[in-house]
């Protein structure tokens, strides 16, 4: 066995005494085959034995278990076994207790044949994070196919004072097993030696139908051990459109109690030293503005854009704030920091504000989770200002604008951090202006069109612009928007063999204002176009622009099962204007098609002005976004995204060719519609 360096992260010896020992003649016996274990093969799918997990917690550690026996009948099971990676936290210590391969009936111990390496985890460092974790690499030599893979390891964390909160309160989730893998029998226990009672709940577990049951709640005291025990087992959930079955384990407690015990930690640093003790030169540039819209711009863009945001893992865990000097003197810190710091300048502007605790990647499960503080990873400011209610991320950068005009974060729950306070949801909002206002010119004359977009962003898409135009080649931005008009004038039914280049002629494309305090970039793109009709299989000619923005493919897609559909689309508004100096029918059904939509969730109008050489379409999309969308009124919004893609996204119109003999031709298509 080779190891290299920093072995103070990983240890070989027996696991703990809460682990029940297998001697050599046991571990061979529970790999037997089976019809289950014959019919995976049969299959061609790996096997697993047998897989034990056990999640032990003490007040001041914590250890996860695994012991596991599987097949390696496919190369590429071979291939990731051989060689793997896991990456540790602070105080965290990675223990090997068996490596074994069963071949031909033989017990073959392979730590020998290991090699272990430890390494700085570089694939989260970098770009304003510290990070102290460490990743372990395994690599064991001389695996070979049918070999069956027998390990027997174990994670333990030893918390430190910086780790208060999980020495507290516990938090952990069993997942489900991958539904790739067949298991002889899948064992799972979680034994509670905390002083305090942990609660557990079940959720989406299925009966034999597949329908997901009642979620199921239970409690460990001091001593008291879950189980939960499968034999021949698969996991039968659809990845696709199903969420597999979980626990969540967690202190018992609940929202007010946990929003107590934390907000102290705030609020002592709210306090500690006054703004104008600590940053004099914040306080008079504070001072000398106007009005309040200003102060408030200049507190937002201050902590955004001027203090440096440092993800430091270590520092995170703990969950203590840095104090606001500090960030101020040191022009960096975390999220907390940051966002404590903002805090304390709006409340020196006497604007009411609190720090709240979120977790966007998890924020659908909030509804089914127990009360955990360990759900959360990141905060923000919660900012009450003239009747309105904000959110403000304090790590943001670029975001400009008076507040109801910078970016919008979309999330649903969050929990301030204030003494007896409950999980609370965000209300859904409506943007008071059109995140997107475009204007789009197309005149042709002689069968040269000139294409002229005049496009207004706002919001998250005026910040999102900036940064685009500015990160981005002028070449690759004009090939961008090319593309998409490629597809908008229905180009890529009658000539998708062109380079869109060759198509669109003259291209240009620019930022024409950049409006920072109303948070508005208008971008204006122009191209020259030979041959602008598009070409059906009959020869007949249109003038069409259809902005595919406009229909909402995702939800029309929508098939999961278990999860609510995330409404959280921007507010757009399209001028369509098309001209030709050729003849038009003017009454053909969908150039005249107009539709008014009114949904819970939006309301949409498309609405025509045709006249004899050309026609507009003027169309509106309100949403009322950041909520999620309850089944028993998903289908019915589904269709409505249907109804506006049938021809309600666009303009389209139909060429009357000239000559008698396609006059009549036009005539007694018309008569027989």
């Amino acid at each position: 066995m080779e190891q290299i360096a920093n072995d103070e992260k990983f240890r070989f010896h027996e696991p703990g005494n809460w682990i029940e020992k297998l001697d050599d003649e046991q571990l061979k016996s529970l790999i037997r085959e089976s019809d289950f274990s014959r019919k995976q093969a049969d299959e061609g799918r790996d096997y697993c034995y047998f897989l034990n997990k056990v999640f032990y917690t003490e007040d001041h550690r914590e250890s996860d278990y695994v012991c596991m026996a599987y097949t390696l009948n496919e190369p590429a099971n071979l291939e990731q076994a051989s060689a793997y990676d896991m990456v540790l936290e602070d105080n965290e210590t990675y223990h090997i207790h068996r490596i074994n391969v069963l071949r031909e009936g033989q017990l073959i111990d392979k730590i020998p044949d290991t090699s272990i390496k430890v390494l700085d985890d570089e694939n989260r460092s970098g770009g304003g994070i510290l990070n102290s974790t460490k990743k372990i690499n395994v690599s064991i030599r001389d695996l070979r196919l049918y070999d069956v893979l027998i390990l027997e390891d174990s994670r333990e964390k030893i918390f430190t004072d910086r780790d208060f909160l999980r020495r507290e309160f516990c938090k952990y989730v069993w997942m489900g097993s991958h539904n790739y893998w067949a298991y002889g029998t899948c064992n799972f226990k979680f034994i509670n030696r905390r002083s305090k009672t942990v609660a557990y709940k079940k959720t989406f577990f299925r009966d034999e139908q597949g329908h997901v049951q009642e979620p199921e709640t239970g409690y460990l005291k001091t001593g008291e051990t879950f189980e939960l025990n499968q034999e021949n087992y698969i996991n039968p959930t659809d990845s696709n459109r199903e969420i597999s079955p979980y626990i969540d384990f967690a202190t018992d407690s609940n929202w007010e109690e946990l929003s107590g015990y934390i907000s102290p930690f705030y609020e002592d640093v709210y306090n500690k030293e006054p703004l104008e003790k600590f940053a004099p030169e914040v306080v008079r540039k504070l001072d000398a503005l106007p009005d309040k819209d200003e102060q408030l711009k200049y507190a937002l863009d201050f902590v955004q854009n001027r203090v440096y945001y440092v993800y430091n893992a270590y520092e995170m865990n703990g969950h203590k704030p840095q104090e606001p000097s500090v960030t101020y003197a040191n022009k960096q810190g975390d999220c907390k920091a940051k966002t404590v710091l903002l805090k304390v300048i709006l409340d020196h502007l006497e604007i009411a504000s609190s720090v709240v605790l979120v977790n966007y990647n998890t924020d659908f499960y909030f509804k089914y989770y127990l009360p955990s503080l360990l759900s959360f990873n990141h905060v923000v400011v919660k900012i009450d200002y003239k009747g309105e209610t904000y959110f403000v991320d304090a790590t943001t950068r670029d975001d400009f604008g008076t507040i109801e005009n910078r970016n919008f974060i979309s999330f649903l729950h969050y929990l301030e951090i204030k003494q007896g306070q409950d999980l609370q949801l965000r209300k859904p909002f409506v943007f008071p202006k059109y995140c997107i206002d475009e204007k789009v010119e197309f005149n042709v004359e002689k069968n040269i069109g000139k294409l002229t977009l005049t496009t207004v962003f706002r919001y998250n898409r005026a910040n999102n612009m900036r940064r685009y135009f500015k990160n981005t080649s002028k070449r690759e931005i004009i090939d961008n928007w090319n593309n998409i008009m490629f597809y908008n004038l229905n180009y890529n039914n009658d000539r998708n063999n062109l380079d869109s280049r060759d198509v669109f002629k003259n291209a240009s494309i620019g930022i024409i204002n950049d409006d920072k305090e109303s948070n508005e970039v208008t971008i204006q793109y122009s191209a020259t176009i030979e041959n602008p009709y598009f070409t059906d299989n009959k020869g007949t000619r249109f003038l069409m622009y259809f902005d595919r923005n406009v229909v909402k493919n995702t939800a029309r897609d929508f098939l999961h099962k278990d999860i609510t559909f995330w409404h959280n689309f921007d507010s757009e508004r399209y001028e369509i204007h098309l001209y030709t100096d050729q003849k038009i029918d003017m009454k053909e059904k969908y150039t005249i098609q107009e539709s008014t939509i009114n949904n819970t969730y939006f309301t949409y109008n498309s609405r025509k002005k045709i006249r004899k050489n050309g026609g507009s379409a003027f169309i509106e999309y309100n949403p009322v976004a950041n909520q999620e969308i309850s089944p028993e009124d998903f289908e019915s919004f589904r269709e409505a995204h249907h109804r506006i893609a049938d021809s309600n996204f666009g303009l389209g119109i139909d060429i009357i060719e000239p000559g008698l003999l396609n006059m009549l031709k036009f005539n007694i298509k018309k008569n027989f519609r």
